[in-house]
């Protein structure tokens, strides 16, 4: 008999699925955090659970809150389940499951009017974000924040009546700063070089718009730490419910499954205070900028490396795709040769070590991680992820033939089949764009460099666009196997 998960449920969980050490009871609301997904429970949710087990801070528990209709779902499932998460961590030879317990409400989407009271509360002193690269309105061939989106744009003609993340953390700054209250924290835990200052980009981007008296406040009164964020964690299914019921007896609408391995790195940079997180791992430093480029680019560079070559030879899962030689050893070769000399020294880190880590960690076999997921969103994570490593690289007068192959791996991925014929449904929210620019680049490479919000200047370099055009049109000619043999080969 498998046990359903809820907080009367508790004290009926088998033995080997710890509950949360701490009396939930007693917990109190000081984070309010936008985008209670998978990582987010498999990260910052963890930490503040382990943080409580301790008996410390219990005075920082976590109230999530919902913006865009596709999340009034997992509203629904946690909701039924009192906020409770089943973290389920797997490596080789290693299974381990507990439920956590940080989370004590969840506002659904669209209850605007609860959202800024919960942010005008004074004893919410951080809120936090895992929104995604793609959720903080970045201008990719600029790098810089988009005020002519139009959310932004609405958010900006109606500052009283938000839609958008940070139209609606104004609005809570505003309420503080008129009650004379200590303003909150932003806290950005997504994967974005310099988080923190994207984000205050943002926030203050939109006030511009409207208030610049404002939004000079927020610039100088709020605080925004920048953070490193790493645990490989994929997207959940019903593959993962059933091996949670049959291996552990527990039935949860949506848990969470990820790598025993977590990082968090973070500056100390905190208006209202801060739960004592280095009790729990977390490394707080003065500035995190190397932390947070040796893991954008080896680790995400990594991800994207590996995602598209084993998209086009129909490799589903993750450590499958590092099983096949060719892919590892391309991965070896472009992180070797052109990732890895990109980054500069880091404190207390041997990049090599880290990244013979990173190959552990995506050779694990038990996470269940997808390559499709991997191939994810490109048009958001390319520019963050890759474009910036080429452009060290031309800038330094160094070879790009490894990186010039992937982007157009991309490119030939987006085109919508696979080499063997299969159809690659549709997965990044520009799909229809980038599988007509694709096709478009079949015959012209340079339409696919002509979409200077993802390639910006990079795409002006001679070097970058013929490494480009002889690997793309290597690709559709001789496939994907025999085009990565030859750069392996030396024969680019």
């Amino acid at each position: 008999m498998s046990v359903k998960l809820s907080a009367a449920a508790l004290s009926d969980l088998p033995a080997k699925v710890p509950a949360p050490r701490y009396d939930r009871s007693d917990l109190k609301a000081g984070i309010l955090h936008f985008g209670v997904g998978n990582f987010h429970r498999a990260h910052q949710a963890v930490y503040l659970d382990d943080l409580f087990a301790t008996g410390a801070d219990h005075d920082w528990a976590i109230i999530g809150a919902g913006v865009l209709p596709s999340e009034a779902a997992m509203h629904e499932k946690l909701g039924a389940q009192d906020w409770l998460t089943t973290v389920v961590e797997q490596d080789t030879g290693h299974m381990e499951a507990r439920v956590t317990g940080a989370m004590i409400d969840f506002i659904a989407p669209g209850d605007t009017a609860r959202i800024l009271a919960t942010l005008a509360d004074p004893a919410i002193r951080i809120v936090s974000l895992t929104i995604t690269e793609g959720g903080y309105f970045i201008d990719a061939s600029t790098g810089k924040f988009n005020p002519k989106h139009p959310a932004i744009v609405a958010d900006a003609a109606s500052p009283d009546a938000p839609t958008t993340v940070f139209g609606l953390i104004l609005a809570g700054l505003k309420q503080r700063r008129e009650a004379g209250a200590v303003p909150f924290t932003v806290m950005s835990c997504d994967n974005i070089p310099h988080n923190g200052h994207v984000t205050r980009d943002a926030v203050a981007g939109l006030a511009e718009l409207f208030d610049a008296e404002f939004a000079a406040w927020v610039r100088e009164t709020v605080a925004f730490p920048n953070g490193m964020v790493d645990r490989i964690t994929p997207a959940t299914s019903d593959r993962e419910r059933t091996l949670l019921r049959d291996e552990f007896g527990v039935e949860d609408n949506w848990p969470v499954f990820c790598e025993p391995f977590k990082q968090w790195v973070l500056e100390d940079k905190f208006t209202a205070g801060r739960p004592a997180l280095e009790k729990v791992g977390v490394q707080f430093v003065p500035d995190v900028s190397p932390f947070e480029l040796m893991k954008i680019r080896i680790l995400n560079g990594g991800h994207a490396t590996i995602a598209y070559p084993a998209g086009l030879l129909d490799i589903h899962f993750v450590d499958e795709g590092m099983a096949e030689p060719l892919v590892a050893r391309f991965l070896d070769k472009v992180e070797r040769d052109e990732i890895i000399p990109t980054v500069p020294p880091v404190p207390g880190v041997v990049l090599d070590e880290y990244y013979e880590l990173i190959v552990r960690r995506f050779s694990n076999p038990k996470i269940g991680d997808t390559i499709r997921r991997l191939c994810l969103d490109g048009s958001n994570r390319q520019p963050k992820f890759i474009v910036p490593t080429i452009a060290d690289r031309l800038k330094a007068g160094a070879s790009v033939d490894g990186l010039a192959l992937e982007s157009a791996l991309w490119c030939r991925y987006c085109e919508g089949t696979t080499d063997s014929g299969a159809v690659t449904e549709p997965n990044d929210p520009s799909w229809d764009r980038l599988q007509e620019t694709a096709r478009a680049a079949k015959s012209d490479p340079s339409a696919w460099l002509a979409m200077s919000d993802i390639y910006g200047d990079v795409a002006k370099s001679e070097v970058f666009a013929s490494a480009f055009a002889k690997s793309l049109k290597a690709l559709w000619a001789d496939g994907t196997r025999a085009t990565v043999e030859r750069y392996l080969a030396g024969q680019h």
